[in-house]
């Protein structure tokens, strides 16, 4: 449906308590002020875990635009409270965004619809720091983070397994996922509607992968727009976008990211992920992909507030 910006009361959730907080922060700020622009009403909130359905209630907003990241924020829990409240809200519903959060479980989704994913284990903890689950090169990832928190590369003249994740239990919980490591680009391309964009090349500046402080930090990564592929993989990332966005139940916007072996006869694309609440700061990969559309930063995020719906 298409809403009056002046007539649209628009609460901006951000924030959070889980470990993307700072990132949701600058997301958020940065989408309220792009609605501001685009004439809507705005109410920045601070998401806390014991006041947001009170406030919410006394806010009556039109539409919820969730730009929370991490636990609690984009693994459904907030979708199922906006759904509870009947407030129409952006992004993907309850069931599309805890599978998407999952990664072991959005796996089997992926296989099922035919999508090429490497090969992981669910291992406890401890496993993980006394012995190599699997033949080296591998990643040590928790299976319902984002952000690239948490994730360690053991490559193969590793000295050892990831004593680390002892002291990381908060983050891991019980389990971590172990998967092999694919070398070579890291790709990405995002999905609005059933629309798949381009596809971006991440070179990482600050570190030899893309991990947390390549993510944000101004100047920590390089995106190549359109990425130098094969048009045959550029296809095929958008195919696979667009294919995982569907199979998972996305609603929205997503973003899928992807490996791109290209050495000569190792060549392989494979699917790591789908964001069902993608980063919306000033270094985000999102707001970039639809400019190279021709959408503008208040094109995007008024087309998604016009998409906000319940029973999502």
């Amino acid at each position: 449906m298409t809403r009056s910006p002046a007539n649209t009361a628009v609460a901006v959730l951000m924030g959070g308590w889980s470990a993307e907080r700072e990132v949701s922060l600058s997301s958020g700020t940065a989408c309220a002020g792009a609605l501001k622009r685009a004439g809507f009403r705005v109410t920045p909130v601070d998401v806390q875990r014991d006041t947001v359905v009170a406030l919410l209630q006394q806010l009556k907003p039109d539409v919820a635009f969730n730009a929370l990241h991490g636990k609690w924020g984009e693994d459904g829990c907030c979708a199922a409270i906006l759904e509870t409240l009947g407030i129409p809200y952006t992004h993907s519903g309850v069931l599309a965004s805890s599978l998407a959060m999952h990664k072991e479980k959005s796996k089997a989704i992926f296989r099922a619809a035919g999508l090429p994913v490497a090969e992981s284990l669910l291992v406890p903890l401890e496993d993980v720091a006394e012995r190599h689950p699997m033949a080296l090169p591998y990643v040590v990832k928790p299976v319902a983070e984002g952000s690239s928190v948490g994730v360690h590369i053991v490559l193969e003249n590793a000295n050892g397994p990831v004593r680390a994740v002892l002291d990381e239990r908060a983050i891991f919980g019980s389990h971590a996922m172990v998967e092999r490591f694919v070398p070579g680009k890291e790709l990405t391309c995002a999905v609005v509607g059933d629309r798949p964009l381009g596809v971006i090349d991440i070179v990482s500046k600050s570190s030899s992968w893309y991990d947390y402080k390549a993510k944000y930090a101004p100047g920590g990564s390089q995106h190549i727009l359109p990425a130098q592929i094969p048009a045959s993989v550029y296809r095929r990332c958008q195919d696979y976008a667009l294919v995982a966005h569907q199979a998972l139940g996305c609603r929205g916007v997503s973003r899928a990211d992807f490996r791109y072996d290209d050495r000569p006869g190792h060549e392989e694309l494979i699917l790591l992920e789908v964001n069902t609440q993608p980063g919306m700061t000033g270094t985000s990969l999102v707001p970039e992909l639809a400019a190279h559309a021709g959408w503008s930063y208040e094109d995007l995020v008024t087309w998604m507030v016009n998409d906000a719906s319940v029973d999502r």
